[in-house]
């Protein structure tokens, strides 16, 4: 399994403890990175993604709420929540990994921690916001709002209930 595979598992771990017993997950992050241990570059990488998740979490969450109209975010399994989480905040915020590449690895850390249905939901999810962020048209930002938190924000802003 590879670096970023492995970063991945271990944010979504993370998540998944901190959804039921966590007063600061901030503070949590690197004693539960040192207690895997795992290589640094595994460390960085899963600290990376949570800490860019913490920073942007209204704005994912409202989006994963935006998207999934018929099916509300507190209905959806942890694991299969925080999954979709991690990717939507890897798809806008973080331009190192190829979209489609954050879509499948989403995918296949879905079939390992989700349910049988878990993969094909998470790749509708998180291909709907591929499409919303390719259809966002760069003309309504301004020339220094070229960056990730705005397109989100527009993505946010579109008329219809789901992007």
């Amino acid at each position: 399994m590879g670096t970023r595979r492995t970063a991945r598992e271990l944010a979504l771990k993370f998540l998944y403890q901190t959804e039921f017993n966590s007063e600061s997950p901030d503070l949590e992050l690197n004693p539960f990175c040192k207690r895997a241990n795992v290589s640094e570059e595994v460390h960085n990488f899963t600290q990376a993604l949570i800490k860019k998740l913490l920073l942007y979490e209204k704005e994912v969450d409202e989006l994963l709420k935006k998207v999934s109209a018929h099916w509300a975010p507190d209905r959806m399994s942890v694991i299969d929540k925080n999954i979709i989480r991690l990717g939507i905040c890897e798809l806008l915020f973080d331009s190192t990994t190829p979209p489609k590449v954050v879509i499948n690895e989403a995918v296949e850390i879905a079939k390992k921690f989700g349910t049988e249905e878990s993969p094909d939901f998470i790749n509708g999810i998180l291909d709907k916001i591929l499409k919303g962020t390719k259809a966002v048209s760069y003309t309504h930002l301004r020339a220094h709002e070229t960056d990730s938190y705005l397109v989100c924000r527009l993505l946010l802003e579109k008329s219809s209930p789901t992007v």
